[in-house]
């Protein structure tokens, strides 16, 4: 079949690849009908994740129509369309009981690496390297599912392919962004990144019911974006003051959930941006952490900083003190999407989540390449772009 593969940094290529087959009693095939690019792709793209081998397959935010299912699948048949969760989890170990699914204990099946590098192994994720399972990517004609009736879930007949899509991993992460990082009723929001994942927190932070919600980006075309598709407020830190703004639109006080959406190649105007990029290319520091520096500083006393945005290992000038002494809440997680997709499916059938304008692209997976090179370099107002493999 044909897939599109990592053949070093900042080389991909489209080529013949085996085809899948089952492995277990409860893995699924499914034929790929959308998949999409996301912004911690390019973080294996960049050879910012070490783990990376040449032929792996890429992507894993998807939805396809199953082909074939092992003898204990009981939710789903050949023929149904299903949107699948990024990262694999059993369902059945400690964590999935907990409903913190990307921890899995059993869904990443190459746990060495990461218990080395973090203390603990996270779950296994489609297409992120053999530090989260080595499993073959979306971006390919077809995919092996394992713990199929966990992770698959068939989409409903009035949601469409370009609207369920994103429900693979950009709505339910930033959804676990809003609802982990506690938004509640009246609250005002600042989402950092106004990519996928932090216009789909931002439009959760709406739903939750946030008083005033403020999403921070420099691409003029993506903030007009969330102005349009989600009703926020925006601000952009090129030509606007980040932290003046957002005291004065909080009461003076500074959010009370702030969310950073944007990981470790975090962008500024500052001398930190520099600072930053040159550790980071020394390979000094892994992460560029610009954009949760800011998350952290400007939130108010007490209030909740969430990281969405993915970071690798290690970061300098971490701004540990202003946590401390701030009282502040700080969580991060890869995303729990088994908790959120059933719930998030349902909101898109009755149209309170639009997410089909995120896919300002779409192509053949022979172009691949060119639609990362769009998406990397932000050209033509690419937001994310989808790739079609038949």
């Amino acid at each position: 079949m044909k897939a599109l593969m990592w053949q070093g940094v900042n080389e991909l290529s489209v080529g013949e690849v085996p085809d899948p087959t089952m492995r277990n009693e409860q893995d699924a095939i499914i034929r790929v009908r959308k998949t999409v690019t996301c912004g911690s792709d390019l973080h294996l793209l960049g050879g910012y994740i070490p783990f990376m081998e040449r032929g792996d397959v890429l992507g894993h935010e998807f939805l396809g129509e199953v082909v074939e299912v092992g003898p204990q699948v009981r939710k789903h048949k050949v023929g149904d369309r299903v949107v699948v969760c990024s990262f694999v989890s059993c369902g059945r170990c400690w964590y999935c009981q907990q409903q913190q699914y990307s921890l899995c204990d059993n869904g990443n099946t190459n746990p060495a690496i990461t218990e080395n590098v973090w203390g603990f192994a996270p779950g296994g994720c489609y297409g992120y390297s053999h530090a989260l399972g080595g499993f073959a990517g979306s971006h390919a004609e077809y995919i092996r599912v394992p713990y199929a009736d966990q992770g698959a879930f068939t989409v409903p007949d009035e949601v469409s392919d370009e609207r369920a899509l994103f429900a693979s991993d950009a709505a339910p992460t930033g959804w676990m962004g809003a609802d982990l990082g506690g938004v509640k009723a009246g609250d005002v929001v600042a989402v950092w990144g106004a990519g996928g994942v932090g216009q789909m927190a931002a439009r959760a932070a709406v739903l939750l019911g946030a008083e005033r919600v403020i999403i921070i980006d420099r691409f003029a075309n993506r903030l007009q974006m969330a102005e349009k598709y989600l009703g926020v407020e925006t601000l952009n830190y090129q030509t606007q003051d980040v932290g003046g703004e957002l005291l004065e639109r909080s009461g003076g006080r500074g959010p009370d959930v702030c969310i950073e959406a944007v990981g470790m190649e975090s962008h500024s105007t500052g001398p930190q941006y520099l600072y930053d990029q040159v550790k980071q290319q020394l390979r000094l520091e892994s992460d560029r952490p610009i954009a949760a520096r800011e998350a952290i500083y400007h939130c108010r006393k007490g209030g909740s900083v969430f990281l969405l945005g993915v970071y690798a290992n290690l970061v300098d000038k971490f701004p540990l003190g202003a946590v401390m002494n701030k009282g502040l809440t700080l969580r991060g997680a890869q995303q729990h999407g088994h908790r959120y997709i059933p719930m998030l499916l349902e909101r898109m059938a009755r149209g309170e989540l639009v997410t089909e304008h995120l896919a300002t692209h779409t192509m053949p997976l022979d172009e691949a390449p060119q639609g990362y090179n769009m998406f990397k370099n932000k050209l033509d107002g690419c937001v994310r772009a989808v790739f079609e493999p038949a």
